[in-house]
């Protein structure tokens, strides 16, 4: 009986969070109170929602405690204003829905994307731990219900059976984009994030399988694909921003080699051991956050292996890479030349010289029938039946699947600038980039 008490127990008094974009963030449950408080979700206000874009975009320094809190307040508001009293909404999914919104980005790390990469690593795996190990989020969890963490993780997962409660949280159309589109796009300043969230949210009708849209609801929703698609394009593809991001890559990488190679630091990297080594346990990976990962690129700057400190100086101070179009798997011959030249110019090209691709970024955009795990957004017609928006939106229709794989190099034009050294290999390897 205690248990049920505190999964339907409420504050004496609504706490309210003031946030930029809901206004408000209500909180009437102890539980999303508790798990507020917790260690593990606070670790969030020190990791950026945007990873390195704040070196472009200056405003964009907002936290994934900001988002998640956001992202909450939207399932909440659907919870209790929209779905309520339907006969398809099973209440008593209601505080499931609400721990999976507001945790569901609980596992992210450090610059998460470059970090991930470098040391192989998966956000959700460490979502998964923190829910479900030793941590105050699940014993808060567990004061719920014995098996409430697993089906938490669940959720977060998309395993949970009730795939309605799943898409409010992952479809084409789910409170993490809706809130993360508005956040982002308030945060760097940019006006393509806009869209009619309150109009959607009112549409929004609870089915067996998953949120649909009345119909009479399109043009909200073909207001939110463009905010998305626009969104792609402007901010999350911004090559500057991924410049940041391959010299962050490239530092952590440099890292892990001369680690492996028995290098000795000046400042002993301990907060990294146990990634270098991949034996990591969840307190190593909640240890880290991106103040940590700055003051050891303070340190790195003052490393004796020029790559390292040469790297961490560049990031730190926003010294980054320039960039061209080009396609190595198109022009084999010509990256290959450019590899040999860089080498001459005493450039290693493992990490001066780096092919990226915005289709490694971990947003996706509106592809129906090609994703397997989010759901297409479905419209209600007046007789019942369901359309999958792109046969009914010439808009959205016209924008599906259209967005090619954008190919770069990236590379120090500073270096190639300074001819006090390898003049004529310079002047070569300029002369390419340049398309002569």
């Amino acid at each position: 009986m205690q248990m049920t008490h505190y999964a339907e127990a409420k504050l004496q008094e609504e706490k309210v969070f003031k946030d930029p974009v809901h206004r408000y963030v209500h909180v009437r449950d102890q539980a999303i109170w508790d798990l507020v408080g917790t260690r593990e979700f606070q670790r969030l206000r020190r990791i950026r929602q945007l990873g390195t874009t704040f070196l472009v975009f200056h405003g964009a320094e907002h936290s994934r405690f900001n988002h998640s809190l956001g992202v909450y307040e939207i399932i909440r508001r659907i919870v209790d204003d929209i779905f309520v009293g339907r006969p398809e909404w099973d209440e008593s999914e209601r505080l499931l829905v609400l721990c999976a919104a507001l945790l569901h980005d609980l596992g992210h790390g450090p610059f998460s994307h470059a970090f991930e990469n470098v040391f192989e690593l998966d956000h959700e795996y460490y979502t998964r731990q923190i829910l479900l190990g030793d941590t105050e989020v699940n014993a808060v969890l567990r004061k719920v219900a014995p098996d409430f963490p697993e089906k938490v993780s669940q959720v977060i997962e998309k395993t949970y059976p009730n795939k309605l409660v799943v898409s409010l949280i992952s479809s084409q159309i789910d409170a993490d984009r809706m809130d993360y589109l508005q956040r982002d796009a308030y945060f760097t300043g940019v006006s393509y994030g806009h869209f009619d969230m309150e109009r959607i949210l009112r549409v929004m009708r609870p089915r067996e399988n998953q949120v649909v849209i009345k119909s009479t609801g399109m043009h909200a929703v073909e207001d939110y694909i463009m905010s998305r698609y626009q969104m792609y394009l402007q901010v999350y593809f911004h090559p500057v921003s991924r410049s940041a991001e391959v010299v962050l890559n490239n530092i952590l990488k440099r890292a892990k080699q001369l680690s492996m190679e028995g290098y000795k630091f000046k400042h002993e990297p301990t907060h990294f051991k146990a990634f270098f080594k991949n034996d990591i346990t969840l307190e190593d990976y909640l240890s880290l956050d991106e103040s940590i990962l700055f003051t050891y690129f303070q340190f790195w700057m003052k490393e004796d292996d020029e790559i390292l400190s040469d790297l961490s100086r560049r990031f730190v101070n926003r010294k980054l890479f320039q960039y061209i179009d080009l396609d190595p798997c198109a022009e084999l011959d010509k990256y290959q030349k450019l590899q040999a030249l860089f080498r001459q110019a005493g450039l290693n090209p493992e990490y001066y010289l780096v092919h990226d691709t915005t289709a490694d970024l971990p947003y996706d955009f509106y592809r129906p029938g090609e994703e397997n795990v989010r759901v297409p957004i479905f419209l209600e017609m007046k007789n019942g039946e369901l359309r999958e928006l792109s046969t009914e939106s010439i808009i959205v229709d016209s924008i599906s699947g259209k967005m090619k794989r954008d190919h770069k190099i990236y590379f120090p034009m500073d270096f190639l600038e300074d001819t006090s050294t390898h003049h004529d290999v310079k002047k070569k390897i300029c002369m390419i980039l340049q398309g002569n």
